[in-house]
């Protein structure tokens, strides 16, 4: 008889949530969750997955205590951004704290651009505490023109840069608003933008949120993580798991060819390169991102069948609307294949079929990868994420809206992570883990994703 992993799960928090001597404060994870927390417990250090977004006003304009108010008042309605994850008698779980969110003025060193005080400061975060971080930082007016933009290319628009912003200059303030990627998704990051935008207008705190509300609000986060729960059990059957089984059979872990690689003179754990492309008037299909990406992947790793991970899914039809993370991961075996419409067809058939499947929690993909012989602990290749910047809300504080940026340099959890922006044009970004890629490799890597990017744009083939 088949038991799933997700099965077995709800049924140790259900028993540890009847065993607490407050069962309303302890939430259940989801498998997207529990993923999170793992690869948290392999890190040496134990750092989280940090999501960040960075944001450039002129300087003085963000009330950085009126910022933590709205933020905290954010915190106290929602639990996901309260929960503090821990393992209750072997099962993991969501313990709710008390809204706390820390706003740090972060002090720039004399020659010191702010994204360098920022990357700084961001390294320095702990697994304890609020899952939601306010950190602000302005330009030192004597911080070089070196430190706040990558150099770029005026014969592709590419930029490549080891640890930089795309270019603040000074008069400027940086605000970056991060996140444990344990209580957030893309749609639960744009509203945490929407409804700080909101709140920081009608000078909002934690003390205007009536108890009733926070405490209906986490029920509604209890049912809607429970519903994705069972949803998760349901797709772990044993016809998906034959199926990834059977997709995985030859997925291995990746590693790119033995070489000494030089120590970065910046002494950044990673390289990062960017291109900007025109786009048209509908957003580039998926499996032409992803047939890019497998580009990049087999000129990095050669040929064989190396395992990608893009974020797919969303909230169970019956949950509301609650804000939290419950994106699975879902696995791409990326393989060499032949160019042109068949090879586009085939990732596209693929990818279709993968989506039937897409509610099967990573876990329990990799058991069923493994059971079917592959030499995969479960570790990716590599990581793509995708935005629609057309429907992504700004940040506006104090009447001004804040101008987003980029900073690279942080760490990476994959050899090679990339994020595309789609709207008006086509903003496509790689990073690379140092320790894994020479800079050279990387940008090769990255010039083959460009490269059949340019392609797809140029030809697209429209999906049935």
């Amino acid at each position: 008889m088949h038991h799933s992993i997700t099965g077995q799960y709800l049924a140790r928090y259900q028993r540890t949530a009847d065993g607490a001597d407050t069962p309303r404060g302890l939430l259940p994870l989801t498998g997207a969750q529990r993923r999170f927390l793992l690869v948290r417990s392999l890190d040496p250090q134990g750092r989280p997955d940090v999501v960040p977004l960075f944001f450039a006003f002129p300087r003085g304009t963000v009330d950085l205590a009126r910022l933590r108010a709205a933020a905290t008042y954010l915190a106290a309605l929602h639990p996901a951004l309260r929960a503090r994850p821990e393992v209750v008698r072997g099962t993991p779980v969501q313990r709710l704290a008390a809204a706390d969110v820390p706003a740090v003025r972060v002090e720039t060193a004399p020659g010191q651009s702010a994204t360098d005080a920022l990357r700084q400061a961001l390294g320095g975060w702990r697994a304890e505490g609020s899952p939601l971080r306010l950190f602000l930082a302005a330009d030192d007016d004597s911080a070089t023109s070196a430190s706040t933009g990558p150099s770029t290319s005026a014969t592709n628009g590419t930029s490549t840069g080891t640890g930089t912003s795309t270019g603040t200059g000074t008069g400027t303030e940086i605000l970056a608003i991060a996140l444990d990627h344990t209580a957030c998704d893309g749609q639960s990051l744009s509203r945490v933008i929407e409804e700080l935008t909101s709140a920081y207008a009608a000078a909002l705190g934690p003390g205007d949120v009536p108890p009733a509300a926070a405490d209906d609000e986490t029920d509604a986060y209890r049912e809607a993580v429970l519903l994705q729960l069972e949803a998760e059990s349901r797709a772990g059957g044993p016809a998906a798991l034959d199926y990834w089984g059977e997709r995985l059979r030859n997925v291995r872990d990746a590693a790119p060819a033995p070489r000494a690689l030089p120590r970065p003179a910046d002494g950044l754990p990673s390289g990062a390169a960017g291109l900007r492309l025109p786009a048209g008037d509908a957003p580039l299909p998926f499996p032409d991102l992803l047939g890019a990406c497998a580009a990049a992947a087999r000129a990095l790793y050669g040929e064989g069948t190396h395992p990608l991970g893009y974020p797919w899914g969303g909230r169970p039809a019956a949950a509301r609307p609650v804000l939290g993370c419950f994106l699975n991961t879902v696995v791409f075996p990326a393989t060499a294949a032949a160019t042109g419409p068949d090879a586009h067809a085939a990732t596209a058939t693929a990818w279709w079929d993968d989506l039937d499947r897409a509610d099967t929690p990573f876990d329990e993909v990799v058991r069923a990868a493994r059971t079917a012989g592959a030499p995969w602990s479960g570790r990716l290749a590599g990581l793509l994420t995708v935005e629609d910047a057309r429907h992504a809300p700004g940040l506006r504080l104090g009447g001004v809206t804040g101008r987003e940026v980029y900073v690279d340099g942080r760490p990476v959890r994959a050899p090679f992570a990339v994020s595309v922006s789609q709207g008006a044009d086509l903003l496509v970004r790689m990073a690379w883990d140092r320790s894994a890629l020479d800079d050279n490799v990387a940008e090769d890597a990255f010039g083959e994703l460009t490269a059949a990017l340019r392609a797809a744009l140029a030809g697209p083939v429209a999906l049935a």
